[in-house]
């Protein structure tokens, strides 16, 4: 919205050249909605108390957590609000990138809703069945591969992935150039495809995993995001990106705006969902974090540096997979519980040390993701 006002007044009154920078504009996103969340948090979760819409515990978690029934959840809807209309403010609406985010990230955020609501609805813990809420995670990341593969025809994108530490690695998912011309086109994309559901998926649901302890997911969302707003910024900047020796993406510049209301909406919500939370972020919260997370980094081409951007969901995520793998395979258990910042409440660590020392794991999996755009 603000970003017409520099095309209508430039001219007339400088003062609004300032909306023509994307510096400009992603810190006042970020401040936007900020200030939103912080502003709207007790009306939402005095609205979801009265709505008496809280928080059902696992029954086989950590004893310590039956306290928290009845926490206000489903705060996810606040964090969605104060991206998307944050962004709509300051964005340049004329970029299909923007649309192509923020569709991800409403769409995951729909699945969570109906998973919480299920929950909600059988006033137990258990929403969606995984088979029901994968298919639909599927569905909308192979619909967002799909919009990118149409895309590279336009020369927009490229399905070229980009290594960490080498720099003339760029392997592309096309199977063959030769489908290019035929009507057999999308089928040369098949494994790309395949490779984009598997990012979206697999980072939606690692953040939902992640989501069991007041403010630990919320809070990687700030540093996981505030990385992908450095890289996002760096390749949408001529100079910086031809300095970096990093594929310039020009039209993905205006995604700084999106990360940088997500880092806004995240601390906003981490005012009232830190230790001891007030209001929990739900599967409405968690999934659309995590999609857009992973948008983000498949359009700008560092969907290989996602798992250090993300580092503490990768590391949930395994204990997960491991914890499962091993008790079907050999009929024990590798941890106390998964995922595993539960197998440190086991152990007998407070819960606010776990929370800190994930957020500073987190931190340094981000500044070493950041690292590696030099370090090639």
């Amino acid at each position: 919205m603000f970003y017409y006002l520099y095309l209508k007044f430039h001219t007339e009154y400088h003062i609004f050249n300032l909306f023509r920078y994307v510096t400009f504009r992603t810190a006042y996103a970020s401040l936007t909605a900020l200030f939103l969340a912080m502003f709207l948090g007790p009306y939402v979760i005095r609205k979801l108390k009265q709505f008496q819409i809280g928080q059902y515990i696992r029954e086989d978690g950590p004893k310590a957590h039956q306290a928290k029934a009845g926490t206000p959840t489903m705060g996810g809807v606040l964090i969605n609000l104060c991206i998307i209309l944050p962004t709509l403010m300051w964005a340049d609406l004329r970029n299909p990138f923007i649309w192509l985010a923020l569709g991800v990230t409403v769409a995951f955020a729909g699945i969570g809703f109906w998973d919480d609501y299920q929950k909600l609805r059988r006033r137990q813990n258990q929403g969606l069945t995984a088979r029901t809420k994968f298919l639909l995670q599927i569905l909308v990341s192979f619909v967002f591969g799909v919009i990118l593969v149409m895309m590279t025809a336009g020369g927009l994108y490229s399905t070229a992935i980009v290594f960490p530490f080498f720099k003339r690695i760029h392997p592309t998912f096309a199977i063959s150039a030769l489908l290019r011309n035929s009507w057999t086109y999308p089928v040369a994309f098949l494994p790309f495809l395949a490779f984009v559901v598997l990012i979206l998926v697999g980072s939606s649901n690692a953040v939902n995993l992640t989501d069991g302890l007041d403010g630990l997911a919320i809070g990687c969302i700030v540093v996981a995001a505030s990385a992908l707003t450095v890289l996002t910024y760096v390749s949408g900047h001529a100079i910086l990106s031809q300095y970096l020796d990093i594929e310039h993406l020009p039209s993905a510049a205006e995604l700084t705006i999106l990360c940088g209301a997500m880092v806004g909406s995240s601390l906003g919500f981490l005012w009232y969902n830190a230790y001891p939370a007030e209001i929990f972020m739900g599967d409405v919260g968690s999934l659309s974090l995590g999609g857009a997370v992973a948008a983000v980094a498949v359009i700008i081409k560092q969907e290989l540096l996602l798992p250090f951007i993300g580092g503490i969901f990768v590391i949930e995520a395994l204990s997960v997979i491991l914890q499962v793998g091993s008790y079907k395979l050999r009929r024990k258990r590798i941890f106390r519980m998964a995922p595993l910042h539960h197998h440190f409440e086991l152990q007998g660590w407070k819960e606010s040390k776990i929370i800190a020392r994930f957020w500073i794991a987190a931190l340094i999996c981000a500044l070493f993701a950041l690292t590696t755009l030099k370090l090639r």
